[in-house]
């Protein structure tokens, strides 16, 4: 049964939303989503160049004025590079 979190990063500045979506993702079991929100304009460039280097998978589910969510996949992979 795949889990969704829900992860309120608004109001975050970069490198915040990229560094606390990386700690969630490293408590994520594989195969749960963690559903990111973000009011970052820079989160757009910063989460999914997070997500290449884990290896997991990433979309940007919505994206109104300075709302940004972003729903990831944790790999069942494992991270890449390591």
């Amino acid at each position: 049964m795949t889990t969704t979190i829900k992860l309120d990063l608004a109001g975050l500045k970069c490198p915040l939303p990229a560094l606390k979506t990386r700690k969630a993702l490293k408590m994520l079991p594989p195969g749960d989503r963690l559903e990111v929100l973000c009011t970052d304009p820079l989160s757009v460039i910063d989460i999914p160049n997070l997500i290449r280097e884990t290896g997991d998978k990433v979309e940007i589910t919505e994206r109104n004025g300075s709302r940004i969510v972003f729903l990831i996949e944790k790999s069942t992979d494992g991270p890449r590079g390591q």
